[in-house]
Formats: structure tokens, C-alpha cells, sequence
């Protein structure tokens, strides 16, 4: 039987710094384990620009947001953060997302302060629902969820909007109603984000985006300032884009995929990823079953 995800996210937090990748389908979140990523990250961001083709604007559903992490959290054994962006509306609507994301198998549900339409956290333009409706958003989660081991994640895009200082008071009063982990999003030094934890004493957790507002702090950076989960949500997704964008050129220009054999993974190495030799083994065992069966 699969381990409580939450129980499991939670245990991590005693052995240092975790860092996280982000995935965005079932075949990166396998690759991710099968690398030795004792956690995973799904990123909307990712997910909304790889399987929808849209930007990073709060447009997925809850619908399509729940689908997908069933398919990964059916992938792989390792506990999933998800990113729920702004919770789909309402205090209302927060608490049916919960309960939704953790039917799918979540470890955590994370849940943002912004209004919509909401952006990436490090473009400007953003513009913040007021404290007191945040903490009743993570009220409702708190009482939604089906036990205490799912991780709530408040997000707080203060810095940007109403300053450091604004961030660390929103992080204080989202503790209090209901939050586990903080997330304070594009701190734009060192500096602020050791302040960020001096003031603020919870689970912290640091986004590498790359990109954006943040320096690019190593993990054993991180950890020692006081933050003990490293999100790179969207670096393998920007890798792989980046990785088809120079295959489409090169089959273009050379009509031939034979100068891209080096760059690709090999029909072995997909299926090892795969288990597909523990599949082949049980097709023959059912084939030999069957054929048992129907002798005389």
C-alpha cells in the first residue's frame, strides 16, 4: 500500500533541505524518482504551458488540474506539492479544491494571495486579495481536508505589491489561520530572504525560478538561511522546450533526425523508465495462464 503522502512530505523535513523538481506529466515525474527526487513539484505554470498551451494566467480548471495529478500521483511514489494557484475562487471554492486535490493524491496543496487574473509571481502587474480574505480561504482549506497530514502552503506575492516587511505579516497571519508552510515569492536578495526567515518561524519554501526577481541560491544556501523546501518548478520544462525547439530546426534544415541520436534518450532507456520489462513479464505469465486453461 502507498504511504500516506503527506506523512511521508512531512518526514522529509527532518533530514534538511529538500530540493524539488517540477514536473508537469507522469513520464518527467517517474524520470524525477527514478533520479533520486525524494519529492516533486506540479507547477501551473508547467502544466498550464505543456498540456494546455496557455500562459501562466489562472485559466485551468480544477477539473483539469485534479485529472492531472492523478496521473501523476499514479505514477510514482514519491509525495506531490501542487500548486493550486489562487484556489478556483471563494472560500468555498478552496475547500472543494482541497478536497479534490487530496482525493487525487496530493501531499500538499499550495494557495496563493494574488487576485485574478493572477500572473507569474515575478512579472509585475499583480495585485493582492486582502489578508483577511486569505486567511479565510486557508480556514475553509484547513476544515476541508479529510486529516491533518495534507500540507497547506500559503503564498504570499507581497514583497512585490506592498514591500518585505508586508510579506512577513501576511506569512504571520496566514500561520494563524491554518497554514503549515510558507512560501514568500520573488524575495529579490540574499539578504531578504535571510530576513524572511529570521522573522518568520515555519517550514519555508524557496522558488529557484529561473529568470526572475531571485538570486539562483544553491540548496545548501537555502538551508542554511532557514528554508527547508527548494522548489525549480519550471527548470526541467524550459530544458525539454528549449530541446524541441533545436530538434524541430535541425529536421527542418536537414530534413534527417541522424545528427540528434547523441541528444536522445534511447528506445532502452525509455524503457527502463517505464518498467516496460515488468509489463512484458506479466503479459507473458497471463498468456501462459490462458493457454493453460484452455487445454483439455
Amino acid at each position: 500500500m502507498r504511504p500516506d503522502p503527506g506523512k511521508q512530505l512531512r518526514r522529509l523535513l527532518g533530514s534538511g533541505p529538500v530540493a524539488v523538481p517540477g514536473v508537469y506529466d507522469a513520464l518527467v515525474a517517474r524520470m524525477a524518482q527514478q533520479a533520486g527526487f525524494e519529492a516533486l513539484y506540479f507547477s501551473g505554470a508547467a502544466f498550464s504551458a505543456s498540456q494546455l498551451g496557455l500562459p501562466d494566467v489562472g485559466l485551468f480548471t480544477l477539473t483539469e488540474l485534479a485529472d492531472a495529478v492523478r496521473r501523476i500521483t499514479a505514477a510514482v511514489e514519491v509525495p506531490l506539492i501542487v500548486d493550486a494557484d489562487t484556489g478556483f475562487g471563494g472560500p468555498l471554492n478552496v475547500a472543494r479544491a482541497v478536497k479534490e486535490l487530496q482525493r487525487a493524491g496530493a501531499a500538499a496543496v499550495q494557495l496563493e494571495d494574488q487576485q485574478l487574473p493572477k500572473r507569474c509571481g515575478h512579472l509585475s502587474g499583480k495585485t493582492l486579495v486582502e489578508c483577511r480574505h486569505m486567511c479565510a480561504k486557508l480556514q475553509a482549506a484547513q476544515e476541508a481536508r479529510a486529516d491533518s497530514s495534507l500540507i497547506l502552503v500559503a503564498r504570499t506575492d507581497a514583497r512585490a505589491v506592498e514591500g518585505l516587511q508586508a510579506a512577513v505579516d501576511r506569512a504571520l497571519a496566514y500561520l494563524e489561520a491554518g497554514a503549515d508552510w510558507i512560501f514568500p515569492e520573488a524575495l529579490q536578495t540574499e539578504e531578504e530572504f535571510a530576513q524572511f526567515a529570521q522573522q518568520v518561524q515555519a517550514p519555508l519554501v524557496a522558488n529557484m525560478t529561473e529568470f526572475g526577481r531571485s538570486p539562483l541560491l544553491s540548496l545548501q544556501r537555502l538551508g542554511e538561511l532557514g528554508y527547508q523546501v527548494v522548489l525549480f518548478p519550471v527548470t526541467l520544462l524550459r530544458v525539454a522546450a528549449k530541446s524541441v525547439q533545436t530538434a524541430l530546426k535541425t529536421l527542418r534544415e536537414q530534413g534527417t533526425q541522424r545528427s540528434l541520436l547523441p541528444q536522445m534518450q534511447t528506445r532502452a532507456e525509455l524503457y527502463q523508465v517505464l518498467n516496460y520489462e515488468d509489463y512484458q513479464s506479466q503479459d507473458r505469465r497471463f498468456f501462459t495462464l490462458e493457454n493453460e486453461s484452455s487445454q483439455p
